[in-house]
């Protein structure tokens, strides 16, 4: 491995300059358990969460901690710190000691920040991501929204393209590449508006910031239920209706020629530096393993319209590959609407989503030392 893969902070002024930080904490605490002769945890975890509270990376961050804290009896303190598609935080977990109390709360397997030349780690060769879950994207309006259906957005867009508004949790981000993918399909042109995660991005589209609320369905549901938002699409292969008979329709009924694509979304996983101790890295595993199978995360899955879905080792690290390779097919197709230069393929070294499964694993590639 090169000395620059090494390399697990980012260089704060790609990121830094017209950011501000966001600050929420959460500690977690319950009765210690101590085992006998257990040198891991002495003291309190940190997870910092990459993007803003409230929105779905914070909303399953949080839990997952909760669970963890529950089912070994650590204590753990939750943060947020977004910016940049995620690399603020990243930064911030990039420069603390490669112990294992600081854990990166993050989503997508952090696979931005290397396209858009925020960092020059490699997400799923220089981190070890734990997977929890998926998130299925959604496109809301405003009970009083002239859209009634997805073709009346679409048919808008058409007439005056880039005068419809969407909101994205971020330039570059989950939502915001969906965005695209869907706009593509559909041929229209839209006006992207960032917003720092999920829950701003909702209430971007609530207050009539944007003419769409872009996100999550976990981060809409509640207000579609409360008749605040009516959802347009979302980006399951099927329709879904609400225990009140609301439908939120797929966006294969709408756009049939999306449908080898779903279901597609977001996904949420822990992330580690891949230097830390190999006794630690399975401490960590083992934790997050106990809290993604218990009970109340799945109860948390269920009630959000969250999918479960745990990987961890190799099984995780070549999906985050393969993720990061569509991303960069992606971004490079539509980098005029990403608004910053964007790395090719080929300087990253990955293959065409084409060609992963020939390609994977690349050589000198290492899974990581994790059992079970």
């Amino acid at each position: 491995m090169s000395k620059e893969s090494k390399k697990t902070g980012t260089d704060r002024r790609h990121f830094m300059v017209g950011t501000a930080a966001g600050l929420a904490g959460l500690q977690i605490a319950m009765p210690a358990r101590r085992v006998f002769g257990q040198s891991f945890p002495e003291r309190p975890v940190t997870v910092v969460v990459m993007y803003a509270a409230g929105g779905g990376t914070d909303t399953i961050m949080r839990k997952l901690a909760e669970e963890m804290a529950a089912a070994k009896g650590w204590t753990i303190n939750v943060i947020n710190k977004p910016g940049a598609v995620g690399g603020v935080a990243t930064q911030f977990v990039g420069a603390a000691p490669p112990d294992g109390y600081t854990v990166l709360g993050g989503a997508n397997y952090n696979r931005f920040v290397r396209v858009l030349g925020h960092a020059d780690f490699v997400p799923w060769q220089d981190w070890v991501p734990f997977k929890a879950g998926n998130a299925l994207a959604s496109w809301s309006v405003r009970k009083d929204s002239p859209f009634q259906t997805f073709d009346d957005a679409i048919a808008a867009a058409k007439a005056n393209p880039g005068s419809v508004s969407i909101s994205t949790s971020g330039t570059g981000g989950v939502w915001h590449e969906l965005a695209l993918i869907v706009a593509n399909i559909a041929g229209i042109e839209l006006k992207y508006v960032p917003y720092k995660g999920g829950k701003p991005a909702t209430l971007a589209g609530l207050q009539g910031e944007t003419d769409i609320a872009g996100g999550g369905v976990h981060e809409h549901i509640e207000l579609i239920r409360a008749g605040e938002l009516r959802n347009l699409c979302q980006t399951s292969a099927d329709d879904i209706t609400l225990d009140d008979g609301t439908v939120l329709p797929s966006i294969a009924t709408v756009l049939p020629a999306s449908r080898p694509l779903l279901p597609v979304g977001a996904t949420y996983n822990f992330m580690v530096k891949r230097d830390i101790p190999a006794d630690v890295m399975q401490e960590l595993a083992d934790a997050f393993k106990a809290a993604a199978n218990s009970d109340g995360f799945r109860a948390l899955l269920d009630a959000k319209f969250f999918q479960a879905d745990v990987k961890i080792g190799e099984e995780a690290d070549r999906e985050g590959a393969l993720m990061e390779s569509i991303t960069v097919d992606i971004f490079n197709r539509f980098q005029d609407q990403i608004g910053a230069e964007v790395k090719t393929a080929e300087e990253l070294g990955l293959p065409t989503p084409e060609d992963f499964d020939s390609w994977w694993p690349p050589e000198g590639y290492q899974p990581p030392p994790i059992k079970g």
